[in-house]
């Protein structure tokens, strides 16, 4: 049974392309986005667009991750990162921006900028199914996408005034192909203090490069001069169940055993949050 057309998918109806003709828009038809020239695309009954075929080049978050970031987030913990990533991006961008989430998770982030403006439009790109059900719904203005960000994005050249990309693989071409000109590529990344309590105590969770900034500047220097960065840092206090939903909530669920978050005093009650957030424009 077709599935109604989500308003907010409507809303990104022009930015979209079919990811097989690369060249044609997508149009909805009976529950379903279709190209002229026929490539279909179902619409989830959650509400996402599945424009995602054959092999992905990552899994996505699975069920358990999702549901333990989601009741994180909503504690409040990480607003002071929605915050700052929102002025950042609000900072330049038109009133009635586009915004383009790229790994958006379950849209927290791309939520925050469009509470900030009004009159924009966001669309997510994830690869996780769980993940976009979420993301689908987390704002009216707020169309979501299957997508993964290591292929070309299924939208057309320069229709995003910003480019947010929080805690989320990159692609800096595909970031600077969609951008306009005078829009703003927004990049949230842990700096190596983050959440550096816990990982003191949960040995097997994933560590911070040392040289991932530099990395970072690497790959985004051919396309991007890097025009404002702020820090941000402090101490949050974690509830037994915060801690819990923090190491689950990230790739490091897959190496930390249940054994060792069953320990008493295995998980700091106080740990540091500490991110870089920087805006770019494109060269």
């Amino acid at each position: 049974m077709p599935v109604s057309f989500p308003p907010a998918l409507e809303l990104s109806l022009d930015l979209l392309c079919c990811p097989t003709c690369r060249t044609r828009r997508l149009h909805p038809v009976r529950g379903a986005l279709r190209c002229t020239v026929g490539h279909t695309f179902d619409i989830a009954r959650h509400g996402y667009a599945g424009l995602l075929t054959g092999t992905r080049a990552t899994s996505g978050d699975a069920t358990a991750m999702v549901q333990a970031r989601s009741r994180f987030l909503s504690t409040g913990t990480y607003a002071p990162i929605r915050e700052a990533g929102a002025r950042l991006a609000i900072d330049t961008a038109p009133e009635q921006a586009t915004v383009v989430d790229v790994g958006c998770g379950t849209g927290y982030y791309l939520a925050g900028v469009l509470d900030r403006l009004p009159g924009a439009r966001g669309l997510g790109l994830d690869t996780s199914v769980r993940a976009l059900r979420s993301a689908a719904r987390v704002h009216g203005r707020g169309a979501a996408v299957a997508w993964d960000v290591f292929r070309p994005f299924p939208l057309a050249d320069g229709v995003a005034d910003v480019v947010l990309n929080v805690f989320a693989p990159r692609n800096p071409a595909e970031f600077y192909r969609v951008l306009r000109p005078t829009g703003r590529l927004i990049v949230v990344r842990p700096t190596g203090r983050h959440l550096a309590e816990l990982r003191d105590r949960l040995p097997a969770m994933v560590t911070i490069d040392p040289a991932k900034e530099q990395r970072l500047h690497r790959a985004l220097d051919p396309f991007f001069a890097a025009a404002v960065t702020e820090e941000v840092e402090y101490s949050a206090t974690l509830s037994g169940q915060d801690g819990l939903d923090l190491v689950a909530m990230t790739p490091s669920a897959r190496h930390v055993s249940r054994a060792d978050l069953t320990d008493d005093g295995c998980l700091p009650h106080q740990v540091t949050v500490s991110v870089l957030a920087t805006a770019y424009q494109p060269r």
